[in-house]
């Protein structure tokens, strides 16, 4: 049903990274997700009161506010789409990470006031009705279910959307739970074993797991994850593949909402090379990183020695003591200043947050094993941490 709505009311509906296509899909299935939860929510309330049972009622309610939750994840796609203005430069793209976070809240109520109705059955208990009425419409609820938890991974893994992926979830565990009153309700049919508010409290626990799964992952962008490994390559192989480059470093990744993201980073060109070219590379690859990735690039021009054979001898002595010291160690901006009682090795080194030595004790190390080999040399080291991520 999404494909076919698709087709005939989004322009352009396969340019995922576009803001007026994604503000579009995020509509579409708001729309529908509203439509489906409110007539499951009507489906389940009337069987709950044919048949007295909290786990079908509770269920019930857990779809009238999945279409709440629809209804923020329209307005947040609607107000995620607004274009930039003086206050927001870089848009409201993050206002979908914020929509996805109100669902998740809301899922986490309604599961803990599930459970407390749930215990309450427990406590009192009663025996549900049955009627085939009942199981034709839970059953029709899980393949609604499933079908609303497939489109919604699909589009929100194409549009890297964390509002979809959340209501892809939360799908997922509805599916679940009205599987489990559906097996509360034969099991109370057939045999003589009531597990009506138990069956309440395994929904009541579904929905919180989902609550809190979804509520993690869209905390996580507003807090300013690291970006994806596949990303960052891409950043990689693209500058890389300009011959005058000689290196990167320093990338930083700002994500200021699905398709928009603002990349920074330091490439390394000769010292020798002619600055009026540099630039034009520089401008090249910056212009190539926004039409291939959609992301806005600013480069900083690192020049750095190349060709001179004693500095090229440190460099390659500095690598072998860092390999030593740990593998995951890397180095940039190496340089040498040379004076008549000693020689001064200056160069960052780039080391993950979770390294087991601190910044202190890494830069005491590098600085005891180079003047171990080598008296006349001393070392000035700036640590940097690994910006892109150490997934």
């Amino acid at each position: 049903m999404v494909t076919l709505l698709a087709k005939l009311f989004i322009k352009n509906r396969e340019d995922y990274k576009n803001p007026a296509v994604r503000q579009a899909y995020g509509v579409l299935c708001g729309a529908v997700g509203i439509f489906l939860n409110l007539c499951l929510f009507t489906g389940k309330f009337v069987a709950g009161l044919i048949s007295n049972s909290i786990a079908i009622t509770a269920d019930a309610f857990n779809n009238l506010s999945d279409a709440g939750s629809s209804i923020i994840t329209l307005i947040g796609f609607k107000m995620a789409g607004q274009k930039p203005d003086p206050d927001h430069p870089f848009g409201h793209g993050r206002i979908e990470y914020i929509s996805g976070l109100l669902v998740s809240v809301i899922i986490l109520l309604m599961g803990t006031e599930l459970l407390k109705s749930s215990v309450s059955k427990i406590i009192h208990p009663e025996t549900p009705e049955f009627s085939p009425v009942i199981l034709v419409i839970l059953i029709a609820s899980i393949l609604v279910k499933c079908y609303m938890f497939l489109y919604n991974r699909r589009l929100g893994k194409k549009m890297d959307s964390a509002a979809m992926l959340v209501t892809g979830t939360d799908s997922l565990g509805d599916t679940l739970a009205t599987s489990v009153v559906l097996i509360s309700t034969l099991t109370a049919h057939f045999t003589d074993l009531s597990l009506d508010g138990w069956c309440g409290v395994l929904v009541g626990l579904f929905v919180c797991y989902s609550g809190f799964t979804a509520a993690r992952d869209t905390i996580s962008p507003l807090l300013g994850q690291a970006p994806d490994r596949e990303f960052v390559q891409q950043v990689n192989d693209i500058v890389m593949s300009h011959k005058e480059i000689i290196g990167i470093h320093d990338l930083i990744v700002h994500n200021y909402g699905p398709g928009r993201v603002l990349i920074s980073l330091h490439a390394e060109v000769p010292a020798d090379g002619d600055i009026l070219t540099l630039h034009d590379v520089i401008d090249t690859i910056e212009h190539e990183l926004q039409k291939t990735l959609n992301c806005h690039a600013v480069i900083h021009m690192d020049p750095v020695q190349v060709g001179d054979q004693e500095t090229e001898r440190l460099k390659e002595l500095v690598k072998g003591y860092l390999a030593q010291i740990d593998p995951c160690l890397t180095m940039h901006d190496f340089r040498i200043v040379t004076g008549p009682s000693h020689t001064n090795l200056i160069f960052d080194v780039v080391a993950p947050y979770n390294f087991r030595l601190s910044d202190g004790a890494l830069t005491a190390l590098i600085a005891e094993k180079v003047r171990a080999d080598n008296p006349a040399c001393f070392t000035v080291v700036d640590v940097d941490k690994n910006m892109a991520g150490d997934k």
